[in-house]
């Protein structure tokens, strides 16, 4: 049985539609550069404010994937 190791990185995510978005933006733009995702953690949330209004969501994204020496 071979054994896995796994790496972590944090992205932020933004979107001007809601926290959702904000987390499916962070995961999908990784997925692009990073192979092997696994788990996605979000570890934060926050809004941008102007004018006493929300018009940007933010979300801190931890990601894990299948970390294979050599292939950074």
């Amino acid at each position: 049985m071979t054994e896995s190791v796994y790496k972590f990185i944090e992205m932020v995510g933004t979107s001007k539609t809601g926290w959702e978005d904000a987390v499916v933006n962070a995961v999908e733009t990784a997925s692009k550069s990073v192979r092997d995702t696994r788990v996605a953690e979000v570890k934060d949330l926050d809004v941008k404010i102007e004018g006493g209004k929300v018009v940007l969501y933010r979300a801190v994204v931890r990601l894990s994937f299948k970390y294979k020496p050599g292939a950074e």
